[in-house]
């Protein structure tokens, strides 16, 4: 049950992210446009990065590979977009954007201390990894 749990919960953290990169992929200028009103600098360059945590990052935790760096890299992504474009806590929806970005944090920071579970590559790759120790 936990193993299925744990997949469970990989898949639906991805989802979002993934959805949101793709999004990006379909509209790079208007979202460069939306970096840049952000203040961010270089905004292709934040663009490429975001596609690529968003999309790569995504499939990467369904996976289960390097989960616990690449959550820690995802938790502060979510981090940044919070704080650069979801700051304006008089508009209630930016504030609940705020605070549904901590709480993604939140559980990528979870999967940061307890990494992936049984079904992942992770786990396979270590018991890969103990049988040809013991061998």
């Amino acid at each position: 049950m936990q193993q299925s749990v744990d997949l469970i919960g990989r898949i639906l953290i991805a989802v979002l992210f993934i959805l949101a990169g793709i999004g990006k992929i379909e509209n790079p200028s208007g979202t460069m446009q939306y970096i840049a009103s952000g203040g961010l600098p270089l905004p292709m360059a934040a663009y490429i990065v975001a596609v690529l945590i968003e999309v790569g990052g995504s499939i990467l935790l369904v996976l289960g590979w390097q989960t616990r760096a690449v959550a820690a890299i995802m938790a502060l992504f979510s981090l940044v977009t919070a704080l650069a474009f979801h700051n304006n806590f008089a508009d209630h929806g930016q504030q609940i954007n705020f605070l549904k970005n901590l709480a993604i944090a939140g559980g990528l920071l979870h999967l940061v201390a307890f990494g992936a579970g049984a079904l992942s590559l992770d786990h396979r790759l270590a018991q890969r990894g103990a049988s040809h120790a013991t061998a």
